[in-house]
């Protein structure tokens, strides 16, 4: 009961104005699977390797920039990457616009297995983006699967979460409201 109510006084304070970018009030939201998530000190910055999509083209993580970002880096090979999937996509659709969930494909994985994945899932509205060398995730430092980085509007890491998580839960939900609450969003 404490932890809720202490999550409920510090995400009050991020509406209000507080400094909610604050790793120490940030890690007092984190619940269950989100106890995982590690908020950096100071934002990092990430790769600028390009990477691409399964209807063609190149793409930068700066294409991104002015956004909140929240990165998975995955494989339809990956079971925990799988299950926490259909949760990214309804994060997106309750955060309404304030955050953009950017899905990457990494490493050895079929056109036709991702489309049929992301089809069986009903994941309709995350991008079917594509690393296959694995290069930007090696730039990225993800050393397994799945990997979640969350960007702030500059393009600049300012959390890691190692794992699959619950992205629709009250606790990654408070996160990402206190985060886009603090840039005005």
């Amino acid at each position: 009961m404490l932890r809720v109510l202490a999550a409920i006084f510090v995400y009050t304070a991020a509406a209000a104005g507080a400094n909610a970018a604050d790793p120490a009030e940030l890690a007092a939201l984190r619940e269950g699977t989100l106890k995982k998530m590690v908020f950096h000190a100071e934002p990092k910055a990430v790769s600028d390797r390009t990477f691409g999509h399964l209807d063609g083209g190149e793409h930068r993580l700066a294409d991104f920039s002015g956004d909140w970002v929240v990165l998975n880096f995955w494989a339809t090979w990956c079971a925990p990457c799988r299950a926490e999937m259909p949760s990214l996509q309804d994060l997106q659709r309750k955060m309404n616009g304030a955050v953009r969930v950017v899905t990457v494909a990494t490493g050895r994985n079929s056109p036709q297995g991702i489309r049929k994945f992301f089809e069986e899932e009903n994941i309709t509205e995350l991008p079917e983006y594509v690393d296959p060398p694995s290069m930007l995730a090696r730039d990225m430092a993800v050393l397994g699967l799945p990997i979640t980085v969350i960007m702030n509007p500059d393009g600049l890491e300012v959390a890691r979460l190692r794992g699959d998580a619950e992205w629709d839960s009250e606790s990654a939900l408070a996160i990402m409201r206190a985060l886009t609450a603090d840039a005005g969003g």
